[in-house]
């Protein structure tokens, strides 16, 4: 048994609380058996031949024998269509209202009886039974949606449906939210239902805390987004192709959605792996900015126990010279397992040690659950009850499980009111120093001797006012929690950005925070989810994630800690966590070898931080994920598109972690251009394959000849530190300085470089025009043979 489900299984189920919890379990089973009765006899449907079509901006409606059809290409080249009336709208994802048609997008027949939307960046084509085409303007098929069926009870209630999809044979996929099998997803069913686990995973466990309808499919033909805009239960079942060999009988990819209920609308971003990102932010919001001491490495464990463990940790990070931006503080140190309460005698003053830290440049983070323990006459209980902001069951009772607490309520967070209300128990957070929150359980979870169960599928949900169940609201009951946290966060505290993450969510969670893998299982398996995690949450538009440095349970050998501090140090959410039971997890408990090398990683971070802060600024902006997978800047390599075991952080760098024990030396792919090896200078040309160093003391870091990174200087000041282009080439990059943690506009600065005369020129390009650059630059690689 894991640490977690021993600690739970003692905690619990041996006292009065695992009776409670055996009754709630019980409770949720018969409140769905009478709530949601079986489905009953089925009639199925397909859209039928088509009948006629009314073109409107943008596209129009293709309707068919028993279905109908609205297509609509978006100014910027989104496409969305939607079957039986479905509308981008309402929607959890989107940002707002979406995008205005494409005025110069026309719906006109098109061969054998089907119709097409033709436009600059795409062309749709609907086939006369329902197939919708989605082409390259050259008329390259990039996926091709056979016509749906519906399954429709007799007596009522919800149709699921099932979506069929081809693409080209060569396709690769990824994405469907935080997978641990990936980044490249292989063929399986993935199934989409925010989940815990119950204890720590691995490559092998799905679900897991974020599912998403979101795929990314890269293939020769080209590069493009699907997201099925639906938060019900469903499965994904994927399907690489097989190319004939030149025979001309391909067989192509497949992937198939369903879906419990809920509509069939979809929307497609097609380009380049860049563009397709820019275009899937600008649905669904850009990514919020971290203040910029969260991009700074933190340490959390669950166990501090007291404020006098606290301070002797931070005391040991700086008598060891080791950087610190943040403690997280877990459950422990609340009263009782209670939310937004403190143990006073464990933690007798929070605000002045939380004061004390941040003098010495530490923040303070809290974990939030979302459960409130039902007891009448404690605060939060009593003023969420009288704000009637609990969800609640068919019949208007308070829908109760088991959590941390004991026997507790949940907030209906798909209420606005419920939203303000939670947003405004923040301020208890603030006042005692913390600056910044992490949401976990939020899936939502109520512990079962069964194992961890939601809520009742039956439950009732506001859901904005139209109203619902559990089976609607599930998946983004964490969205709608950390929208809650991060409004209330910004009416508290305007002047500063706020810093949450949240353990579950959903297709526009980056709007409010960020992410972390969750309760990754201690082992080298764990630490190679932890990295396609982060690389698959980054092409859905979650572009700050990191995992828990060490695995969560566990003891991790000195040589895994170490091979885990170093990747993570690489990740934009550089943090250390373990369970209660897994020991302390400082760099110095592991030895002083390792602590000579974690020390020496803390210091390339920060070296590092003002590139960390160009690369939140640019995710922000443009969409693009601080850590990318190989193919990013040329899906068109085929071997790259298979490399799992390396990422590139920006443009700049190309990370090569060390994923297995007894490594010291390593393969990397690289993609076209010149590398150098930022430990030895060592220069290779790609594309290709070369074989690098990766001694215990580091892991493998190439910089791109020819990019600039904006670096912390040995006096503490920013310099651009600038890799010599290879002869005859040219390069560049962009650089935006520190801003503070306020909301002050980002001045993005572009560089060029190239070389002449055997001496690298560096400009800074303003306008028409170029000037020398506005800080110091320090020239490496110059002289160094491939």
């Amino acid at each position: 048994m894991d640490g977690r489900g021993l600690v739970r299984s003692v905690g619990i189920f041996g006292t009065v609380q695992g009776l409670r919890a055996a009754r709630s379990a019980w409770r949720q089973r018969r409140t769905d058996a009478r709530a949601l009765p079986a489905r009953g006899a089925e009639r199925a449907r397909v859209p039928g031949p088509v009948s006629g079509a009314e073109p409107l901006p943008g596209g129009g409606i293709v309707r068919f024998a028993r279905s109908e059809l609205r297509i609509r290409v978006a100014v910027g080249g989104a496409v969305f269509w939607g079957w039986d009336g479905a509308e981008p709208e309402p929607s959890y994802a989107l940002d707002g209202t979406p995008p205005e048609p494409d005025p110069r997008a026309e719906l006109e027949p098109d061969k054998n009886g089907g119709w097409r939307v033709v436009s600059e960046r795409v062309r749709v084509e609907v086939s006369r039974h329902g197939a919708v085409e989605i082409r390259t303007p050259g008329g390259v098929v990039l996926r091709r949606d056979l016509p749906p069926r519906w399954w429709e009870p007799v007596r009522g209630g919800p149709a699921r449906w099932v979506q069929r999809t081809e693409v080209p044979a060569d396709a690769r996929f990824f994405g469907l939210g935080g997978r641990a099998s990936g980044p490249r997803l292989r063929d399986g069913t993935y199934r989409l239902w925010n989940t815990d686990p119950r204890g720590s995973f691995g490559p092998d466990d799905d679900p897991l805390y974020i599912t998403m309808p979101v795929q990314l499919v890269v293939a020769d033909a080209g590069t493009h987004l699907a997201f099925h805009d639906n938060s019900w239960d469903g499965r994904v079942t994927l399907r690489e192709g097989e190319e004939g060999e030149g025979s001309g009988h391909d067989r192509p990819g497949t992937s198939e959605v369903r879906m419990d209920g809920g509509p069939l609308r979809c929307w497609v971003v097609v380009g380049t792996p860049a563009r397709v990102l820019r275009g899937w932010t600008q649905l669904t919001g850009a990514p919020v900015l971290p203040p910029s001491w969260a991009l700074g490495p933190q340490h959390s464990r669950w166990g501090f126990g007291s404020e006098r463990e606290v301070r002797r940790i931070v005391a040991g990070y700086r008598e060891r010279e080791l950087p610190l931006s943040a403690v997280h503080l877990d459950i422990d140190h609340y009263d009782a397992h209670q939310v937004f309460t403190v143990d006073r005698e464990r933690f007798p003053d929070l605000p002045g040690m939380a004061k004390d830290l941040r003098d010495d440049g530490v923040r303070l983070v809290s974990i939030v659950d979302p459960a409130v323990k039902a007891e009448p006459g404690t605060a939060v209980y009593d003023s969420g009850a009288a704000a009637d902001v609990f969800v609640r069951d068919g019949r208007g009772r308070e829908v109760r499980g088991v959590v941390w607490p004991g026997e507790c309520v949940y907030p209906d967070f798909t209420d606005p009111r419920a939203r303000e209300w939670w947003g405004g128990l923040y301020e208890e957070r603030l006042a005692q120093g913390f600056s910044g929150v992490w949401h976990d359980m939020n899936e939502p979870v109520s512990f079962t001797p069964f194992g961890d169960m939601t809520l009742p599928r039956s439950a009732r949900h506001a859901l904005e006012g139209p109203g619902g169940d559990h089976r609607e609201a599930h998946n983004v009951y964490g969205l709608a929690m950390a929208r809650a946290g991060h409004e209330g966060l910004r009416r508290l505290r305007p002047e500063e950005r706020p810093f949450l993450f949240s353990r579950s969510g959903w297709a526009g969670m980056q709007r409010y925070g960020g992410t972390w893998s969750g309760d990754v299982t201690t082992g080298w398996p764990g630490l190679r989810a932890s990295l396609s995690l982060v690389l698959g949450l980054g092409l859905c538009g979650v572009p700050y994630s990191g995992p828990d440095v060490g695995g969560f349970d566990g003891s991790p050998s000195p040589e895994l800690y170490l091979r885990w501090f170093q990747l993570g140090a690489q990740l934009p959410l550089f943090r250390t966590h373990a369970a209660i039971d897994a020991g302390r997890r400082e760099p110095w408990e592991f030895g002083p070898e390792v602590l000579a090398y974690a020390r020496a990683a803390l210091a390339e971070r920060e070296r590092l931080r003002p590139y960390f802060v160009t690369l939140a600024h640019l995710a922000r902006l443009t969409g693009a994920p601080y850590a990318r997978p190989m193919w990013w800047g040329c899906p068109e390599d085929r071997a790259l598109r298979d490399c799992e075991d390396a990422f590139l952080l920006g443009d700049a760098l190309l990370v090569a972690p060390v994923l297995e024990g007894g490594t010291d030396r390593r393969a990397v792919r690289l993609p076209r251009g010149r590398w150098y090896d930022t430990a030895t200078g060592q220069a290779y040309d790609g594309p290709g394959q070369v074989l690098v160093d990766a001694p215990l003391s580091r892991i493998p870091v190439l910089a791109r000849g020819g990019s600039v990174i904006p670096v912390r200087g040995a006096d503490g000041g920013m310099e651009l530190e600038v890799w010599a282009p290879a002869a005859g080439r040219t390069g560049g990059g962009l650089v935006v300085p520190d801003m503070g943690d306020g909301w002050e506009r980002a001045e993005v600065e572009r560089y060029r470089t190239r070389l002449v005369d055997g001496r690298v020129v560096v400009n800074q390009i303003k306008g028409d025009g170029s000037a020398p650059p506005r800080w110091r630059v320090r020239v490496r690689g110059l002289g160094a043979g491939a």
